[in-house]
């Protein structure tokens, strides 16, 4: 992927941000923050995913001897979480029974297990939003033999929370995250990437292995995604989320207004200035 070019003699950050990728799939709605953004600005938004999530084939499942049938508990992180493993019951033809619980980081994630189960209100918990606040849940709860579907590329958090605190958990390996082909992107200039993901930086270096920011902006989402760009020796521009700007396009905004009126100059489209 080429970089942006910065004119000669000018600070990067003077540079107008007028087109930005975002390392996600493309929003559902038609109106989303990134379509508002792209029209308040005269932004151009894209949308492509830097990374692949391939399930676990269940031939390989069951090399790990992983016994879904003797937890009484899962726990889910993410709906790919959810998708992979009544992807692997499915294929085990194995029901789950009624008195199984499960332990969910957000409603989202708990209202996407609805698509596999009808939830007994009873059975169903669920952290606020972090981990952290699964926590203080799953500490309420430590009689149970806990089941940890997750991917290759995964936080170290929950595992060392487990055993920090002696509660019988399995891990188990259900979908591998990989980087995705992005060969077509080769001769295409952005003025910012947008990162949510640690495997977003790594694939962005497994596609361009000659990869240099130049002008480009950099954006991340997350903790570990900033250190993984600061760790990649990349320039971290935007950073979400933050107490001023909670989401990914609220930092970008915030990064706009802020060095457009450092230069003098208006921001948003149909301005005059």
């Amino acid at each position: 992927m080429a970089e942006s070019a910065v004119q000669p003699g000018l600070d990067r950050h003077a540079q107008p941000i007028r087109s930005i990728l975002v390392t996600q799939p493309k929003p559902t709605n038609d109106v989303s923050p990134y379509s508002i953004l792209a029209e308040k600005y005269g932004i151009r938004v894209d949308f492509r995913e830097f990374i692949d999530v391939q399930g676990v084939p269940y031939k390989d499942f069951r090399k790990d001897k992983v016994n879904i049938a003797e937890h009484t508990a899962v726990i889910f992180t993410s709906r790919n979480a959810v998708d992979h493993f009544f992807r692997i019951c499915q294929e085990a033809k194995l029901e789950m029974p009624a008195e199984m619980k499960y332990f969910c980081i957000s409603e989202q994630t708990a209202n996407y297990l609805q698509k596999y189960i009808v939830l007994r209100k009873r059975k169903l918990f669920v952290g606020l939003r972090t981990a952290a606040d699964l926590f203080e849940v799953i500490k309420k709860h430590k009689g149970e033999k806990f089941l940890y579907p997750c991917s290759d590329i995964r936080k170290d958090d929950l595992p060392e929370f487990m055993r920090a605190n002696n509660l019988k958990f399995t891990e188990a390996v259900i979908y591998r995250t990989v980087a995705s082909d992005l060969s077509d992107l080769s001769d295409v200039k952005y003025d910012c990437l947008a990162f949510f993901s640690p495997s977003g930086i790594s694939s962005l270096f497994v596609n361009f292995p000659d990869f240099t920011q130049g002008g480009t902006r950099i954006a991340a989402f997350g903790p570990t995604t900033a250190k993984a760009v600061r760790d990649a020796n990349l320039i971290l521009d935007i950073e979400a989320p933050m107490p001023n700007a909670p989401s990914m396009t609220g930092a970008i905004e915030a990064y706009i207004r802020l060095h457009a009126a450092q230069s003098g100059v208006s921001t948003e489209k149909g301005s005059a200035g």
